[in-house]
């Protein structure tokens, strides 16, 4: 099993996994795959500089990347504290009465002032690359498309490639003529940010749409062998993926929203902009419902509905409310029913892959 991008990463196959979790990250790579770290969890840069660190002495010198979150608009942001005043009571009110009427109280006085996560604001995504081009990292990936202009050429000039995600073949255009080197077609069903049309029907028209020049991961309900072989099929050159991982032993998801995933049917997630301010698909929580609601002052742009979820995720999870405690999953959760170990859902997958390309083969030879 080997594409271009096999080749160009020096990878066994071509399985491209974010996540949250360094473990599960440096697992996929250890695995033959490549694992993409997410780095929107980290507030300070010395957080992902020990993280990355750690990285680069668990990965055995393999492959890795990071994912970042950061606008191709700059946007204008000052301090946290002036953030906070863009807030309207309204929302605030409106939260607190919330988690009120569902019996999660307030987080005690030592608690309440620290800061929730950062990562969405533009200048912390800025120093994530930065931090993340001093390891050895193979590839940056950005979740809202192409990175600025000065930060895919910093990139390109200490020699990462940049991948950027896109939900229809417009957007994939725009992210090549950019510079982007690699397009993850990313379809509805997919978890976090995403657009509004179907990974079958996304994939080719990317395709078609960037040119053979281009090479485009498929993303988007992918979790097992027979359905990345129905994504190269589709044209692309690996798969994208990142649902299947939070449910593997090495994984560090809330014990809560692990047990909600793990009960979950392909029916029980939502796209919302409940959780960022963005459309993204997640499991579908009475948090979700509440921002649906009649009485709802409608949700913030973002970083300003991220600070409002933050604050009410920790206070949720110090309760364990589980009707509350939900998580950016696609729809491919209908699947994840058991805990396995990284390894095995790696080869798992590969050996499903080799079977169905064998079945089609015969289907062709006979």
């Amino acid at each position: 099993m080997r594409t271009e991008l096999c080749t160009r990463f020096d990878i066994e196959y071509p399985i491209f996994v974010f996540t949250p979790s360094e473990k599960v990250a440096a697992a996929v790579t250890r695995a033959g795959g490549m694992g993409v770290l997410g780095a929107v969890r980290f507030n300070h840069p010395d957080e992902l500089e020990s993280v990355l660190c750690w990285m680069d002495d668990n990965t055995d010198g393999l492959p890795y990347g990071v994912d970042i979150v950061m606008p191709a608009t700059v946007p204008t942001e000052g301090s946290t504290v002036d953030i906070d005043k863009l807030i309207p009571q309204a929302h605030r009110d409106f939260v607190a009465k919330t988690l009120a009427d569902l019996g999660v109280p307030p987080l005690p006085g030592e608690e309440a002032g620290r800061e929730g996560v950062l990562g969405w604001l533009h200048s912390v995504a800025r120093a994530h690359v930065d931090v993340a081009l001093g390891h050895r990292i193979s590839l940056i990936a950005n979740a809202l498309g192409s990175p600025p202009a000065d930060v895919l050429a910093q990139s390109h000039a200490a020699g990462v490639p940049v991948a950027a995600l896109a939900g229809s073949a417009k957007h994939a255009v725009r992210h090549a003529e950019n510079g982007v080197d690699i397009i993850v077609a990313q379809g509805y069903e997919a978890g976090g940010h995403t657009g509004e049309i179907a990974s079958m029907v996304l994939v080719p028209e990317v395709v078609d749409a960037v040119g053979p020049d281009i090479p485009v991961l498929a993303a988007g309900g992918i979790a097992t062998g027979r359905q990345m072989a129905a994504a190269l099929a589709l044209g692309a050159q690996g798969a994208w993926t990142g649902s299947m991982w939070l449910t593997v032993t090495e994984a560090d998801t809330n014990p809560a929203a692990l047990e909600n995933m793990l009960a979950a049917t392909s029916r029980d997630t939502v796209r919302s902009k409940a959780m960022t301010g963005k459309p993204a698909r997640q499991l579908r929580t009475a948090w979700t419902d509440a921002w649906e609601a009649e009485d709802s002052p409608g949700t913030l742009p973002m970083p300003l509905q991220g600070i409002l979820h933050q604050e009410a995720g920790r206070r949720t999870q110090r309760v364990g409310t589980r009707e509350l405690i939900g998580f950016p999953v696609g729809q491919i959760v209908g699947r994840l029913n058991k805990v396995r170990p990284t390894k095995d859902v790696v080869r798992e997958m590969v050996e499903e892959w080799i079977e169905t390309t064998e079945r089609m083969a015969s289907i062709l030879n006979d």
